[in-house]
């Protein structure tokens, strides 16, 4: 049999009887891979004239994406956003256990600190491909200290600041370097915010917009100046008002210039949102939802008190909170979890170009479809 290895020398796996999300629908077909990609089976098969190096039986198993977690701030004992001598060793840690929940890469995230703690957490990881030994690392995603003192939430006042210089002054100071930095939440109302959200966009950096009180308009200027991202959505922001959204008007905001598309973060955790506001927000701006688990130390621990950051945090069943307060601080979901949470409270149907239904879905199941 003509082998893949005539055409190269990455091996072909292709994985047979899977199911695949293909037009709303799970279709039974085979999935072609190679070194690390997806393959087209008419051209593998016609133009190249390459087949399987290796045949791997899902057993009727679903096929989808590994999990992307963009805001995680440790598990199983591990702080992020404490410092070590061993950063790697903690990280690596989490990266390893989270494969078990599905995560195939994630963004480490430290909330709001003091300057030297990001100075020796920082330049401690690179950002890196995930394997066996653990989920790659995309790149720290740094919550805070440019944030509002007002929707704080869990993070210290103490350690808040704002840009005082109104330029990259003030993210050197604070941050030492963006070196393997992917993401900085920020608070847009803050002076001189928009020249920040300009330097991060021309560094790579994703700017999301959190912890804040902005309205419409300062949300929708600082998407204007490079932000493409909204941190928990509803949590940590001011709540939606009829006269003025807030942040979370950008979900269906008509200033998002063309091209562009505002992502934004929910906690599918049944306790950071209700179920009500999750089909709120995914009927509003379905491409744009990113669940996060916005998971702390205590993920995979049992019940007590643990850290975030500089803060103690107390775990009362699936809640997790400032130690002495009401104050949730982040979660103890994992990612599979906030996906089957997401699941059963997603009321969904499916509408054709007519805006006729096709297909209804309550908690996920399809409980109606349209005779063709």
């Amino acid at each position: 049999m003509p082998s893949n290895k005539s055409v190269s020398d990455a091996p072909i796996i292709q994985f047979t009887d899977c199911r695949i999300l293909r037009e709303h629908k799970l279709q039974r077909e085979d999935l072609w891979v190679r070194d690390g990609k997806i393959l087209d089976p008419e051209k593998l098969f016609f133009d190249e004239q390459g087949y399987a190096d290796c045949r791997l039986d899902c057993g009727g198993a679903i096929v989808a994406p590994g999990f992307i977690d963009v805001q995680i701030n440790g598990g199983y004992g591990v702080d992020f956003s404490q410092p070590c001598e061993d950063v790697s060793a903690g990280v690596s840690l989490v990266a390893k256990k989270i494969l078990e929940h599905g995560v195939t890469s994630f963004c480490p995230t430290l909330v709001t600190s003091p300057p030297a703690v990001y100075h020796q957490v920082l330049p401690q990881i690179n950002v890196h491909n995930g394997g066996p030994d653990g989920a790659g690392v995309l790149g720290f995603h740094l919550e805070g200290p440019f944030i509002s003192s007002e929707k704080r939430g869990a993070h210290p006042e103490r350690f808040l600041r704002t840009f005082r210089s109104g330029g990259s002054d003030d993210l050197m100071e604070t941050y030492g370097s963006l070196d393997n930095v992917a993401m900085v939440t920020l608070a847009p109302e803050l002076p001189h915010s928009q020249s920040v959200v300009s330097t991060l966009r021309q560094k790579g950096v994703t700017v999301s917009l959190g912890h804040s009180v902005a309205n419409l308009s300062q949300a929708e200027d600082a998407v204007r100046h490079g932000a493409s991202f909204i941190t928990h959505l509803f949590n940590a922001m001011l709540p939606f008002h009829h006269r003025d959204p807030g942040i979370v008007g950008l979900l269906t905001s008509d200033q998002i210039p063309a091209g562009r598309t505002v992502f934004y973060g929910m906690i599918a955790d049944g306790i950071h949102t209700n179920p009500a506001a999750l089909r709120i927000a995914h009927r509003a701006h379905p491409s744009g939802l990113v669940l996060v688990t916005d998971a702390i130390t205590a993920m995979g621990l049992p019940p007590g008190r643990h850290t975030l950051g500089q803060q103690v945090v107390q775990i009362q069943g699936l809640h997790a909170y400032v130690a002495g307060t009401k104050t949730l601080s982040g979660s103890i979901a994992t990612m599979d979890m906030c996906v089957r949470h997401f699941k059963q409270a997603a009321d969904l149907v499916l509408l054709d170009d007519g805006l006729r239904v096709r297909t209804t879905y309550i908690s996920g199941e399809e409980v109606w479809r349209a005779e063709l």
